[in-house]
């Protein structure tokens, strides 16, 4: 008897400390228990389109290729922006030419035209002062009618008015375009020459280039196909640009803030205590994942998009890759 009480207490001895051993790891491990939180690296990408319809002529580039900023990507050809421009010049030399015109004044013939019907209207007129002067000495004398007084009279105003018209006639045609047709013409060869500026835009813009250094991320379309304007044609990613994005919950947000550095791990490159800093936090839209604990009689936790810069360098970071941040 008193061997199987010995035996008993010893089981339950070892049992009470196995107990004890389990609930002090256990309150060990939950009080010590990592938040691992996964992150994105993601770059600035600039989408390239142009705003003149076409085919795509050519791509001078390729996916994956490093380019420069200013060099050509792709040709688009646009038969119909080529006839615009065409018109467009044409309209210019017109407007170019009338302006001209108006600033050389009237032609010299017609100068001289218009003197020699002046000086004809100035000979009539005398003429007919003459005739009109003798035939009222006549009417006054009794000699001729009424009627013939009149038939003077009115050739002597019509020549009178004749002379005005003509006189006034060569003054214009001497003088030349008015102040206001000379600022009309030179407007109208601006606006042709503005239209011509507006097309050639449009022609330039056949031959696409790149905004920034990077690399060809994406290409849609192929040769060949028709293409409408602002339709992307490729994506070039400006690796000198990158960050990495991490959603994180809402009971983890106090750990960050604005400016603040954090240490992450990138698998891909496999680097550790990588040091990037925040720059950006804003909460996700109603459709982000979100933890409800209404149970517990709490709140809905949120998830908060946390933006964060590389404090250096890092070399062969790419978009796509993966970074790790260990929370305590």
């Amino acid at each position: 008897m008193e061997k199987s009480k010995r035996y008993l207490i010893l089981s339950f001895i070892i049992f009470t400390g196995i107990i004890a051993i389990i609930s002090i790891a256990g309150i060990y491990l939950l009080g010590e228990k990592e938040v691992l939180l996964q992150g994105q690296v993601e770059a600035t990408q600039v989408r390239i389109s142009g705003k003149t319809p076409g085919r795509v002529e050519a791509f001078l580039v390729k996916k994956g290729q490093q380019v420069k900023k200013g060099d050509t990507l792709v040709i688009i050809n646009s038969p119909e922006v080529i006839a615009k421009y065409t018109q467009a010049q044409a309209a210019e030399d017109i407007a170019k030419y009338q302006n001209k015109k108006v600033d050389n004044g009237t032609r010299w013939e017609i100068v001289q035209t218009s003197y020699e019907l002046w000086q004809k209207a100035k000979s009539d007129l005398e003429l007919a002062t003459k005739t009109h002067e003798r035939i009222n000495r006549l009417y006054n004398q009794g000699v001729v009618t009424l009627q013939r007084k009149d038939e003077v009279d009115a050739l002597y105003n019509s020549a009178i008015a004749a002379e005005k018209a003509t006189r006034y006639q060569y003054q214009m045609a001497k003088a030349g375009a008015e102040k206001e047709d000379r600022e009309s013409s030179n407007k109208m060869v601006t606006i042709a020459q503005q239209s011509v500026n507006e097309v050639e835009s449009f022609l330039n813009d056949t031959k696409l280039t790149s905004p920034t250094d990077g690399e060809i991320a994406d290409i849609y379309p192929t040769v060949g196909e028709l293409v409408g304007a602002g339709s992307p044609l490729m994506n070039v990613v400006d690796l000198n640009d990158v960050y990495v994005i991490i959603n994180v919950r809402e009971d983890l947000l106090p750990g960050f803030t604005m400016g603040k550095e954090i240490s992450l791990q990138i698998p891909a490159l496999g680097l550790k205590d990588q040091l990037f800093k925040i720059d950006y936090i804003s909460p996700l839209g109603s459709y982000a994942t979100w933890k409800s604990t209404k149970e517990s009689g709490s709140y809905d936790l949120k998830t908060f998009e946390v933006q964060a810069r590389p404090v250096s360098p890092i070399a062969n970071l790419r978009p796509g890759m993966s970074v790790l941040l260990k929370l305590k």
